[in-house]
């Protein structure tokens, strides 16, 4: 056999062989030590109501007030007293559309969205415009961050407990158990899970 051929039968047989390793044999051992190990976060942190698939816990929703004019595109949402609000988000939570406003800490714009934000949260929460926290008014760099300061969670429970009927110290007991540390024990700051808190204010009521 000539030697070319040789060596082309060599790189196909390899090729077959690594293909079956690494395209095959590898991604199911992964998946599969993922559905034994950590189910839940392998199929991604789904999070349910009654049966019912609601969201994730790893991914920010809105909570808005259904529409009053469905078929109106540009009908403003408009947020539901009832649940905490998440920050605000460039893409409005569409995962398709995550990323960030890409507006600078000089742009005109991005100031006018922050005090107009400002005046919005202030009006909704009942509370003194300087107070309203920074994460109310300027959104993740992707967009879908579900997690708020637990100042922001707290300006809202006066809020949320009125809507609701519900003493404020249960939903101030709510934030503390769905507030997490920093990570690794030092970077950043705690933040609080809004699609998780809201998931467990549903059941206060």
């Amino acid at each position: 056999m000539p030697v070319f051929l040789r060596t082309h039968l060599t790189a196909l047989r390899m090729l077959l062989v690594m293909t079956v390793i690494l395209g095959i044999a590898y991604p199911l051992l992964i998946t599969g030590i993922g559905q034994l190990a950590f189910p839940a976060k392998a199929n991604g942190s789904v999070v349910s109501n009654d049966g019912k698939e609601i969201g994730s816990s790893l991914l920010g929703q809105s909570f808005d007030l259904p529409k009053q004019n469905p078929d109106d595109p540009n009908e403003q949402a408009r947020p539901d007293p009832k649940w905490f609000q998440p920050r605000p988000s460039a893409g409005g939570y569409d995962p398709k559309s995550s990323g960030a406003s890409n507006l600078g800490p000089n742009s005109a714009d991005l100031l006018k969205a922050v005090e107009e934000r400002r005046a919005a949260v202030a009006a909704f929460d009942g509370v003194d415009p300087a107070s309203v926290p920074p994460d109310a008014l300027t959104a993740s760099g992707s967009g879908l961050d579900p997690q708020i300061s637990v100042a922001y969670a707290k300006e809202q429970v006066q809020r949320v407990a009125k809507a609701r009927g519900v003493s404020p110290d249960r939903l101030d007991r709510l934030i503390g158990q769905y507030t997490d540390g920093r990570s690794l024990g030092f970077l950043g700051q705690g933040g609080v899970n809004v699609v998780l808190l809201n998931r467990a204010v549903a059941d206060l009521t």
